[in-house]
């Protein structure tokens, strides 16, 4: 390559950059070329986000449902503290404990289970879950409130909660 050459490319890569940067720089601004943006108003954007699936609440509404559901919760959880009945046998005391254990719908035998572990009926929630799983019964939790103690066999917590 010759010198005049370079010096014709390096002149039309100085020229190229200055017209680059002259558009860059004395252009249109963004902001100018793009339209200008609607404001909607509050019910607009409920309307738009409702017509797309969204649920749309107040904080008050949303502090109500959370409420609702702790208490929901709450009441599926519901177990009465046991009450101790003490029975002598031959000089020894026998403690058993009765409850009344309210069953909500959607609570699960392993639920059951534990609320029976915790009213000391039971020793194990597992054990109390495979037995109902063996004897095929995990469908047929019926919701309600019924008395069970702890003198009462697996069979007869089963049977009287299924």
């Amino acid at each position: 390559m010759k010198a005049n050459s370079i010096r014709s490319f390096a002149i039309g890569l100085i020229a190229a950059a200055t017209v680059c940067g002259g558009v860059y720089f004395l252009g249109p601004t963004e902001t100018a070329s793009t339209q200008a943006e609607e404001k909607l108003s509050v019910e607009e954007m409920k309307t738009m986000l409702a017509s797309e699936g969204y649920v749309i609440q107040t904080e008050d509404e949303w502090q109500m449902q959370l409420a609702a559901i702790e208490e929901a919760e709450a009441a599926a959880q519901e177990v009465e503290e046991p009450k101790e009945v003490k029975e002598e046998k031959e000089g020894e005391e026998i403690i058993i404990y009765r409850t009344m254990l309210t069953v909500s719908p959607g609570m699960t035998s392993i639920d059951v289970g534990e609320a029976l572990v915790r009213a000391h009926i039971i020793d194990s929630a597992i054990e109390f879950y495979n037995e109902v799983e063996k004897r095929g019964l995990a469908n047929e939790l019926r919701p309600g409130t019924f008395d069970v103690e702890s003198e009462m066999t697996l069979a007869e917590v089963i049977s009287t909660i299924f």
